[in-house]
């Protein structure tokens, strides 16, 4: 399922975006699940990294679009963002918060299904290769190439990333399967690496992204085999 924000503060555009996501919704086969809002600050207000597309008009009223989508991306950096807009110079200023592209009003059902078309198949590229981590606070998507390793500890499992560190309840076994043809390997019992940032290996030590983990005895076969796939692989 593909989970669309629409934040737009005329009645006449929610509801006409709206048709577009339903008729692109049965053209495509795609399924989708709709949310509207009103204004940036109701999107941005209680936020969480569960949305795959957000259209989002610039001219709003008490949070305009540019800000809202400054204030998004500090939460999320993987939720495609496409502009709405009267006006095409304020659409340009996209790059600074990444987004995919803008799409002019009036807005025929043509330019917005290319766009969510265009988006839905990005999607599907990178579907497979992100994390979503439920956490007391929300939730937040990781790309799993920002991941460097996990640790288990008790029924949590801590994921240490570029961006720091993030604890949600899982196994260690649920996270190995899930991961398992992604080149994630455990190198003991407690400790699943991300084979992209192994630097050295000495001995029983292995050292990923700065941090030396321990290589337990009954996994090293396993595990230089899996790096040295790893790394004929590339």
């Amino acid at each position: 399922m593909v989970k669309i924000a629409i934040v737009e503060d005329e009645r006449a555009y929610q509801e006409q975006f709206f048709a577009y996501v339903k008729k692109y919704e049965a053209e495509s086969g795609e399924r989708m699940e709709i949310s509207i809002f009103s204004d940036g600050y109701e999107i941005v207000e209680k936020y969480n990294a569960s949305y795959d597309i957000i259209f989002l008009d610039i001219q709003l009223v008490v949070m305009d679009g540019m800000e809202t989508a400054k204030k998004i991306r500090k939460l999320d950096e993987n939720v495609i963002l496409i502009f709405i807009t009267n006006m095409a110079q304020y659409a340009i200023q996209g790059y600074e918060v990444n987004a995919l592209d803008y799409v002019l009003k009036p807005v025929s059902y043509f330019a917005f299904s290319q766009e969510l078309d265009k988006a839905v198949k990005k999607i599907k590229l990178r579907k497979g290769n992100s994390l979503l981590l439920l956490q007391d606070t929300g939730v937040v998507r990781l790309r799993l190439e920002q991941i460097w390793y996990l640790e288990s500890q008790g029924h949590h499992i801590i994921v240490y990333t570029e961006k720091g560190n993030y604890t949600f309840r899982k196994t260690m076994k649920e996270m190995e399967k899930k991961l398992d043809k992604d080149g994630f390997v455990r190198c003991n019992s407690g400790y699943l690496v991300n084979l992209r940032y192994v630097e050295e290996v000495n001995e029983n030590i292995v050292t990923v992204a700065g941090e030396k983990l321990q290589i337990s005895r009954p996994r090293k076969k396993i595990f230089m085999e899996a790096l040295t796939d790893y790394l004929g692989g590339k």
